[in-house]
């Protein structure tokens, strides 16, 4: 095999390999760490995509007015379940733990196929399978970012981010695919079971990330990445509160949540009108979803990273919460169903396949610990705070007040507005907390 000069580090340029450094800047000693947290996402988010469409649907059949509610079960459900997740990271390794939360989650689906098939009312069921959705969509994600942001330095971030993220949207494809084709066949329910073997799927190619970091990854001391990360199940809430930067990055989701929950809840309220019918219904949502996993596909590959390396974190981060502001704007001007589903497309692939990587590259700067526990707490508990909280204003402006769509439009273009002013903060907070060297697993100092 002939090895390019001009390849980073020397790497190779010919075979799979040379296909994928001609996409993605990347060493030949990162590409087995590349593709297997690729794989990783991409059986994530195959699993995952499978049980959306139903969740969405069923949330309509619960009623689209009793989603706040359903919001608020979640949050609550965040609450219970936070300070476990917290007593794990404390007392485990990495290494321990998360084959636990992704072999808890993997139990929770086929518990749920059990339960669907001995019930023959789903109305509870269904409630249940939403409020638990959300969280499991959460907790899996949170808890992958976090290991990304532990083994990649900033810099390897910022060059191979978009790419691993683009295994989401990969799987987002995949999902969707399968459920269409195998729903009649199989049946619905049964689709559990598949989405159950592609959790587990992915947690083998996670746990190759972390074999991988053993031998390569950046760190300042020996085996800190094996240690459990000690202190309380309870510390990732103190240290939001007690860090700026952190706090920050809270406010920055929870903005994130109330530009998404307005404009959601006015999605499932013309999608209600529009379509009578569960299948219906769930055929709407899987295209939809198709669509938004094939263009952040083609961003995330061609686009974020290139960009990034280009233009910096500061720009990338402010361009959705722009473009969002302009959106709630249109949706204000001309509110219609084909507009609010537009704006939802828009936000859905800005988020995955811009705001998300941009915001797990905040943590790059931050300790062990915080990239752990305050990190989870951000993208769990505060986002479906931020969830409920928003759905509940929502539900005041729309049925209390009365407010009509337009208004419902530009009280989000002005939430918007703020969130772009508080991206841009965070964005040059960042810069300004990088250290000369790459900063993994290091510890940071408090803002």
């Amino acid at each position: 095999m002939s090895v390019d000069p001009r390849a980073p580090g020397g790497a190779s340029r010919s075979g799979f390999g040379g296909f994928i450094q001609r996409l993605v800047v990347v060493e030949s000693q990162e590409l087995p760490a590349l593709l297997a947290a690729f794989a990783g996402l991409f059986f994530m988010f195959a699993s995952y995509t499978m049980l959306r469409p139903i969740r969405e649907a069923m949330g309509i059949d619960s009623g689209a007015e009793k989603l706040p509610a359903l919001f608020w079960g979640t949050f609550i459900a965040m609450l219970l379940v936070q300070p476990v997740y917290g007593w794990l990271t404390s007392r485990f390794p990495r290494a321990k733990f998360l084959p636990w939360v992704y072999g808890f989650f993997t139990a929770n689906i086929l518990a749920f196929w059990l339960w669907f098939n001995l019930e023959s009312d789903h109305t509870w069921i269904a409630r249940a399978y939403f409020i638990w959705v959300s969280v499991f969509t959460l907790f899996i994600v949170a808890v992958f970012w976090s290991l990304m942001a532990d083994v990649f330095t900033r810099e390897q971030a910022g060059r191979m981010f978009g790419f691993i993220a683009a295994g989401a949207s990969t799987g987002g494809l995949l999902g969707p695919f399968l459920a269409g084709r195998l729903a009649v066949p199989l049946g619905t329910i049964n689709l559990l079971l598949i989405s159950s073997v592609l959790l587990a799927t992915s947690l083998f190619f996670i746990l190759k990330v972390i074999r991988w970091h053993r031998q390569f990854g950046v760190t300042t001391r020996p085996g800190e990445s094996e240690r459990a990360l000690g202190g309380s199940s309870l510390a990732g809430f103190k240290m939001v509160v007690s860090n700026p930067y952190l706090l920050g990055i809270g406010l920055f989701v929870l903005l994130l949540t109330w530009a998404s929950t307005f404009m959601y809840l006015e999605q499932q309220k013309l999608v209600a009108q529009a379509f009578t019918s569960r299948d219906a219904r769930t055929q709407f949502f899987s295209n939809v979803d198709f669509w938004v996993q094939a263009f952040s596909l083609l961003t995330q590959v061609l686009i974020f990273g290139r960009l990034f390396k280009r233009v910096g974190l500061t720009p990338m981060i402010i361009i959705v919460p722009i473009l969002m502001t302009f959106g709630y704007a249109a949706y204000a001007l001309v509110p219609t169903f084909a507009v609010a589903v537009g704006v939802m497309i828009v936000r859905r692939v800005g988020e995955y396949s811009i705001a998300r990587p941009c915001r797990d590259t905040l943590y790059t700067v931050v300790s062990r610990e915080e990239k752990y526990k305050a990190k989870s707490l951000i993208d769990t508990f505060i986002y479906r705070g931020g969830d409920a909280t928003s759905g509940s204003v929502y539900q005041f402006f729309s049925m209390t007040l009365g407010l009509s769509s337009a208004g419902i439009g530009w009280f989000g273009a002005a939430v918007c507005a703020v969130w772009a002013v508080l991206s841009y903060s965070l964005g040059r907070a960042n810069e300004a907390r990088r250290a000369p060297t790459p900063i993994s697993g290091t510890e940071s100092s408090h803002a």
